[in-house]
């Protein structure tokens, strides 16, 4: 992988609250500024939504999702988010590199009891994927420590500031998955390509003439191809 090469990511996780919002924000930020830029996310929530529909609002974000070069999906909370399952699974059936980020140190669902991973387990163990696993409370804390040990920090942006450092500290473990995940091959046969991305063309039933559908999904799957990701 050639560290002058720059990539996208699609940065799947909840945008239902303040919180949410901020930190998939923040989190973005600071993997595109370690990195060098050469990594920057696409974020569901910049998204601009011209009709308010269910399906136009699912549409675009399966559109965005497929044009980048990678995922990277928070699985957080004691239950997943399902739409951020969805839009794994639907990388996955497009090969493409991915990382599985969960900060929540709870368990979610029945995989951690069998040795795998803290979720429910079909959705676990597929290809070209790293997983990320992050204690944030312990990181929190430790970052927390180093506020207070710094005398030009005021009491009351120690909070912030152990923000900052741990939500660093996350994106340089989300960094070192990208060019994991990256330094893979396809799991996509290379004869099977071109098929499989006229497949996800029409297998999500996308607004749309679906023969225009089909021919953007073959120009993606080129670009894809030119950039050494299939």
């Amino acid at each position: 992988m050639s560290t002058s090469t720059t990539y996208t990511f699609y940065f799947g996780g909840e945008l239902f609250s303040a919180k949410h919002l901020y930190g998939n924000a923040a989190l973005a930020e600071a993997i595109f500024v370690l990195s060098g830029g050469r990594y920057t996310a696409l974020l569901p929530q910049h998204l601009e939504q011209r009709e308010m529909t269910a399906q136009s609002i699912r549409d675009t974000d399966l559109r965005a999702l497929l044009g980048c070069d990678l995922g990277l999906f928070h699985y957080d909370g004691p239950e997943l988010d399902s739409g951020t399952v969805v839009e794994y699974m639907v990388a996955k059936f497009a090969d493409l590199p991915s990382v599985l980020l969960r900060t929540d140190f709870r368990s979610a669902g029945d995989g951690k009891e069998l040795g795998g991973d803290a979720w429910n387990l079909m959705s676990s163990f597929y290809p070209r994927t790293r997983v990320l696993e992050l204690n944030s409370l312990g990181i929190y804390q430790l970052a927390l420590g180093y506020a207070v040990a710094q005398a030009d920090v005021p009491a009351e942006r120690r909070g912030s500031e152990a923000g900052r450092m741990m939500t660093e500290e996350i994106a340089r473990d989300v960094i070192g998955a990208f060019d994991e995940v990256l330094a893979l091959p396809p799991a996509l046969p290379a004869p099977l390509t071109e098929s499989v991305y006229r497949w996800l063309a029409l297998m999500p039933g996308l607004a749309g003439a679906p023969d225009e559908n089909t021919q953007a999904m073959l120009e993606l799957c080129a670009r894809k191809r030119a950039k050494g990701l299939l």
